[in-house]
C-alpha cells in the first residue's frame, strides 16, 4: 500500500471567509487515499469551519494566538507539529500564516506552498512589507486570479514560481432549489411575486455594503416590489445595521447574520449584487452563479475574469458603482433576461470554475513539489 502524502494547511482563522470556506469544500473532493490533510489555525474564536473540516476527514489543531505577533511566535510549535506528524508539504493561506510557513521552511526544509487571495496593493503597509521581505522563503505561490498574479509580479517580482489556480465551487452541490427559495421567502414575509436582490459577504470595508444599501434604496424607489437580503457578519455589522435604519430600509432589507446552510438563501434571490472595491476571486460570487442568480456587480479584481459583460452577468466599473441601481432596475423589468443570465452564469462556472477542476490542479501541484 502506497504511503499517503501528509499535507498541512496553515491559516490564520477558520471563520466564514472565502479562503477559509474553501478548505472543507476542497477536502471533500481530494483523493484521501493519496493524501492526508492536517490543519492549523490560530484565532480560537473564529472556528466555524472546524467541524466541517473534521467531518470531511481533516485533522484540525488550534495554536491559540490573539494577534499577528503571537501568530509568528507559534513557529516553534508548528515545527514540532510537522516533525511529530511527519508533514511532507505545507500549504499556507493569507500573509501572516504564510510568514509562519516560510519560517518553518527555513528551519525544516519542508516544501511550502502559499496561496495569495488578494492584491498586494490592498494590504496594510506592515503586512505588505513583511510579505515582500519573506516571499522567496517558500517553494512556490498560487494566485487565485490573473489580477492577483499580476500584482505579485509587479510588487514583489519573486524568484519562485507563481502558479495561477482559479478558485472554484462544487457545481454538483450548489444547485438551485426553487421550493426551498419559496419557503424561505414565505418565512421572511416577502410578498409573492416580489423581486429579491441579495448578497453574501463578510462585513468588511472592501465589500462597500453601505454603498450596496444606497444602490438598493435608489432602485427600490423606482420599484417598490424590490426586497433585499444581506447574509453575513463582520466588523462593520453595527455600522451597517445603523445605516440600514438611517435609510429607512429595516422592513425592506433582511439581514439574518451568518448562515451555515446558504443554498436556500441563494435560491430565494433573483439577483446577486456586489459593490466591492477590490476582490481576489470571490467564492460567494461563484456560488451565486452556480445557483443561477442573475449577477450585477462591480468589476473588482478577479470578478472581471469570471463575468463576461452581457453574457454571464452585468458589470460596472469599480468607481461607477452608483450605476448598479440602473442596471438592477433594468433586470427587474425582464423575467426572461434574468433567467437567461442566471442560466448563463451557472454554465460559466460549470465550464471554467468548478471545484473539481481546482482540486485536480492542486493535486498535480502537490505531487510535483513532493
Amino acid at each position: 500500500m502506497t504511503q499517503k502524502i501528509k499535507i498541512l494547511h496553515i491559516i490564520k482563522s477558520l471563520g466564514r471567509g472565502g479562503a477559509e470556506m474553501l478548505l472543507p469544500e476542497t477536502l471533500k473532493l481530494h483523493d484521501q487515499s493519496k493524501f492526508e490533510f492536517h490543519y492549523i489555525y490560530f484565532l480560537p474564536w473564529k472556528n466555524q469551519m472546524v467541524s466541517a473540516i473534521e467531518q470531511a476527514g481533516g485533522k484540525v489543531t488550534c495554536l491559540k494566538a490573539s494577534n499577528n505577533l503571537q501568530i509568528l511566535r507559534k513557529t516553534n510549535a508548528v515545527v514540532r507539529y510537522c516533525k511529530e506528524n511527519q508533514i511532507q508539504l505545507i500549504h499556507c493561506h493569507l500573509p501572516w500564516a504564510g510568514m509562519v510557513g516560510r519560517f518553518v521552511h527555513r528551519r525544516t526544509g519542508i516544501p511550502v506552498l502559499y496561496t495569495e487571495h488578494n492584491k498586494q496593493e490592498r494590504y496594510h503597509f506592515a503586512t505588505k512589507w513583511m510579505n515582500w521581505f519573506t516571499f522567496n522563503w517558500q517553494t512556490a505561490v498560487i494566485a487565485v486570479s490573473e489580477d492577483v498574479a499580476v500584482s505579485i509580479k509587479k510588487n514583489i517580482n519573486p524568484r519562485i514560481p507563481v502558479h495561477e489556480i482559479l478558485n472554484g465551487v462544487n457545481t454538483d452541490f450548489f444547485k438551485r432549489d426553487e421550493e426551498a427559495g419559496r419557503a424561505l421567502r414565505e418565512q421572511l414575509n416577502i410578498p409573492p411575486g416580489a423581486l429579491v436582490v441579495g448578497t453574501l459577504a463578510v462585513f468588511r470595508f472592501q465589500k462597500r455594503l453601505k454603498e450596496w444599501l444606497d444602490v438598493f434604496k435608489q432602485a427600490a424607489e423606482q420599484n417598490p416590489n424590490l426586497y433585499g437580503i444581506i447574509v453575513g457578519d463582520g466588523p462593520l455589522k453595527e455600522e451597517l445595521l445603523e445605516y440600514r435604519k438611517h435609510l429607512g430600509l429595516e422592513d425592506k432589507v433582511i439581514m439574518p447574520g451568518l448562515q451555515t446552510e446558504v443554498k436556500p438563501w441563494y435560491s430565494a434571490m433573483d439577483v446577486f449584487m456586489m459593490t466591492s472595491v477590490f476582490e481576489g476571486l470571490p467564492i460567494a460570487l461563484l456560488e451565486a452563479m452556480c445557483m443561477e442568480c442573475a449577477i450585477v456587480t462591480t468589476d473588482a479584481g478577479g470578478i472581471k475574469q469570471v463575468i463576461r459583460e452581457g453574457r454571464d452577468g452585468i458589470l460596472v466599473e469599480v468607481d461607477k458603482w452608483k450605476d448598479l441601481s440602473q442596471k438592477l432596475n433594468g433586470l427587474m423589468k425582464g423575467e426572461a433576461s434574468r433567467k437567461s443570465l442566471g442560466t448563463a452564469a451557472r454554465n460559466r462556472v460549470v465550464q471554467a470554475f468548478s471545484l473539481q477542476r481546482m482540486v485536480g490542479e492542486l493535486e498535480e501541484l502537490y505531487l510535483s513539489i513532493t
